[in-house]
């Protein structure tokens, strides 16, 4: 009998334990404050997570963003000219209720505070969804996540602006409460040594030129995370999500969700696990899941929201 012979991986797993032991002599620089205001809706994230997971990859982060800042000097001192600044830019992408939110401000706090790179801004791929007038114009507002409901020709212009060293970036704004772009609104990127990119598919989204290759966002990244979890349990969190968001965002008169706010337990559950089954959970194992290998790095979640291993890309 034929034993399957293992197949070979470019990640190097790491349980907890070893992944603790990489962060060296990295201080702690966030309180339990801060780190409680950080915490998005359900999602308990501890002062011993941010030890254990967060301060070691912060501490590779910036030994990165260390190299490639020396790359550049290097590469002006060559040519005899001065090189302008180029953001170092970290994709962030996983399903809805995974934890990127809380996950990419918890870094960017973390980042912004090493003495090297002091400036790190925060963008979220919602802003360059296509307004709910086009979607709905389009067919689609039921598949709102869907890399088609995205404007990726101008969140790739956005990308290729940074890396051209353009002194200020502008991005759309997108409001949660609404569901809906801002109008007229915008968060402004102005010369930052870090970008941190968060959004569902990021490591997949791509726009096809008439007269070129096509050029996908991740080809702007200099280092990739894929925050990943049985589907089971974000399902779960999904749920505990809506629940709680019925009780209090939906509860505004303005929230796009009001209707929901006053459904029963059970109707709520119902409904959350519908929206999950028909869109979030679809979109999930069809477009974000299949792009996991091409990230940098997966953080595995457990059912508790705490992640259990991690796997760095060595080659």
């Amino acid at each position: 009998m034929s034993r399957r012979v293992p197949q070979p991986s470019p990640f190097e797993p790491f349980t907890r334990a070893q992944w603790r032991r990489r962060r060296d002599t990295t201080p702690l620089t966030l309180s339990e404050e801060e780190v409680e205001r950080m915490r998005g809706v359900n999602e308990p994230v501890s002062l011993k997570e941010v030890e254990e997971i967060y301060l070691p990859l912060s501490r590779l982060l910036s030994l990165h963003v260390a190299a490639i800042q020396e790359l550049h000097a290097t590469t002006g001192t060559f040519l005899e000219r001065r090189i302008p600044k180029v953001p170092y830019v970290i994709g962030i992408a996983g399903s809805v209720a995974v934890g990127k939110s809380t996950f990419a401000r918890l870094l960017q706090t973390l980042l912004a505070r090493w003495p090297s790179h002091p400036r790190v801004d925060l963008v979220t791929t919602d802003g360059f969804l296509f307004p709910n007038r086009v979607l709905r114009s389009r067919g689609l507002m039921d598949r709102k996540g869907f890399p088609e409901s995205y404007d990726l020709r101008r969140l790739v212009q956005f990308l290729a602006d940074l890396k051209s060293a353009k002194p200020v970036v502008r991005a759309p704004v997108y409001s949660h409460l609404t569901y809906d772009i801002v109008p007229g609104r915008h968060v402004t990127v102005h010369r930052p040594d870090i970008v941190i990119l968060e959004g569902l598919g990021v490591l997949h989204a791509g726009t096809a030129a008439a007269d070129g290759p096509q050029v996908f966002v991740s080809d702007f990244f200099d280092f990739s995370i894929y925050i990943d979890a049985d589907e089971r349990h974000i399902e779960r969190w999904y749920i505990e999500r809506f629940l709680t968001l019925r009780e209090t965002v939906f509860r505004d008169p303005r929230s796009y969700f009001h209707r929901y706010a006053g459904l029963s337990d059970e109707a709520a559950r119902d409904t959350a696990r519908q929206i999950w089954m028909t869109i979030n959970g679809v979109n999930l194992r069809e477009n974000i899941s299949p792009t996991r290998a091409r990230a940098r790095l997966i953080l595995e979640k457990g059912a508790d929201h705490a992640v259990r291993r991690v796997r760095l890309r060595t080659v």
